[in-house]
């Protein structure tokens, strides 16, 4: 959760709820056991905006719009009206749909654009905070926050137990739908909520492998927070266009992603970072089942599935052995792991798995769970999570964002390295928001091949928005 607003340079101006213009029934509405892999954590998707012309208004009129259009994004949408509620007998979360409303927050920041810390821009928006706190219980959110050179950031922000980062993009792209046109009407098909295609079977079935993939998130065995806020610096890059093509190249052509080829760049980094310090290393990549999975449901009611089919793949490797590698035999490691976990077998498992380890834990709460490797025992380990491959139209009808990124999540007493990766709005090059070590972090600044560059205003076309 974001810091407390009244403790930030956000003033806060007003919070409003907006809710759905169709009456619908009162619905509750389950969550998957996918879900439940992600209670109590935050996903937000924040976007930075350079002043708007003339022609589209003033920041007023931004809200004005906003407000003007969220109903018929509601209608589509109707569970994000709504709130968590746990159930009395069972501790477990579950979605009540029932039209309390999306709260929309604006404020106000007395600094400008281009006066923020790029180069670790996450906590640069954090000490200003952004995003600004919200309820605990509600699905989402929509935040718009104005800098004082004329610019503004909106931000998306809720749950993550009812959302994962593909179902964020998809709520966005449809807004920018309704930005683009008078009807009412959303480009993609219909959103599904029908959490029953991720049915536990009876009895639940699941390897060992399965098992060791999750840990209690229990504070006795969780590394200290002092070590663990110690252990890391927060950095924020951008890989441009021909060093992408390059990577590529060297990883395998055109068979190769631009995600894969420069996750395999960054597995030698931090191969020769660890150097003899630990015989082994280990990369993690978050894995959107959406696009694999073809037995759990149709691939249409799967490609706009409202909620979380997302699990992890780990690869460990010798030191020695990731730095002789060429990249492409480093790229094509990532791809047989990723590929052993992106199966309807492996989500299935999952499903099963927790459905024997859900419930209540000694304190009378939902039993909380986390990625075992994400602990900090073990060798070290350095997760990637992309969204360049999500869709995502930024252009809400005030002309595409400088800036698109989830908003950095403290990881608390969680010790590993940990990498976002989004598309720039305008495509060509990769943004990364990185929480990495610091010797990790001073490997990419002084890498001779400059792959990595330390984000600036000036390459976003932000420094003219640095005086007030």
């Amino acid at each position: 959760m974001a810091k407390d607003d009244s403790a930030s340079g956000v003033r806060v101006m007003s919070r409003s709820m907006v809710k759905a213009s169709v009456r619908r029934p009162r619905v509750v509405l389950p969550v998957s056991n996918l879900d439940l892999l992600f209670q109590d954590t935050p996903a937000s998707m924040l976007c930075l905006y350079r002043k708007p012309s003339s022609s589209s208004g003033d920041f007023e009129d931004v809200v004005a719009g906003f407000k003007a259009k969220l109903p018929s994004l509601l209608d589509h949408f109707y569970p994000l009206a709504g709130r968590i509620v746990a159930d009395p007998r069972s501790g477990l979360p579950e979605i009540h749909c029932d039209n309390q409303g999306l709260e929309v927050i604006v404020g106000e920041v007395g600094e400008a654009l281009g006066s923020l810390h790029y180069g670790d821009l996450a906590a640069s928006l954090a000490r200003i905070g952004i995003p600004v706190q919200y309820s605990a219980d509600a699905i989402l959110t929509l935040q718009l926050v104005s800098f004082a050179c004329g610019g503004f950031a909106v931000a998306w922000a809720g749950s993550h137990m009812a959302l994962d980062g593909s179902a964020i993009c998809t709520i966005a792209n449809a807004w920018s739908d309704l930005a683009a046109g008078c009807s009412g009407t959303i480009s993609a098909a219909p959103p599904n909520y029908d959490r029953s295609v991720f049915r536990p079977r009876a009895p639940p079935a699941y390897n060992s492998s399965i098992g060791e993939l999750y840990a209690l998130l229990d504070s006795k065995h969780l590394v200290n927070a002092l070590t663990a806020g110690a252990s890391f610096v927060g950095r924020t890059y951008y890989v441009e266009e021909r060093d992408l093509v390059m990577l590529r190249a060297q990883a395998g052509g055109p068979r190769t992603s631009r995600v894969e080829a420069v996750s395999a760049y960054l597995w030698k980094v931090f191969a020769s970072v660890v150097g003899s310090s630990d015989e082994t290393c280990r990369m993690a990549w978050w894995v959107n089942g959406r696009r694999h999975l073809t037995t759990t449901a149709p691939a249409e009611a799967m490609r706009n599935y409202i909620g979380n089919v997302t699990s992890y793949a780990v690869a460990e490797a010798s030191v020695e052995g990731v730095k002789r590698r060429p990249l492409q035999g480093i790229a094509s490691m990532m791809r047989e792991s990723i590929k052993s976990t992106a199966t309807d077998e492996h989500f299935q498992q999952v499903v099963d798995w927790v459905e024997d380890h859900k419930g209540k834990d000694k304190q009378g709460t939902a039993a909380k769970y986390v990625e075992a490797a994400a602990i900090g025992l073990g060798s070290p380990l350095l997760g990637v999570t992309s969204f360049a491959s999500f869709p995502f139209n930024t252009d809400f009808g005030f002309g595409q964002a400088a800036y698109a990124m989830p908003a950095w999540v403290d990881s608390g007493r969680l010790c590993f390295g940990f990498v976002i990766i989004t598309t720039s709005p305008g495509g060509s090059s990769l943004f990364f928001s990185m929480s990495i070590w610091p010797s990790l972090a001073a490997a990419l600044d002084s890498d001779e091949q400059r792959i990595f560059k330390p984000l600036t205003a000036e390459y976003l076309g932000l420094a003219k928005n640095s005086r007030l």
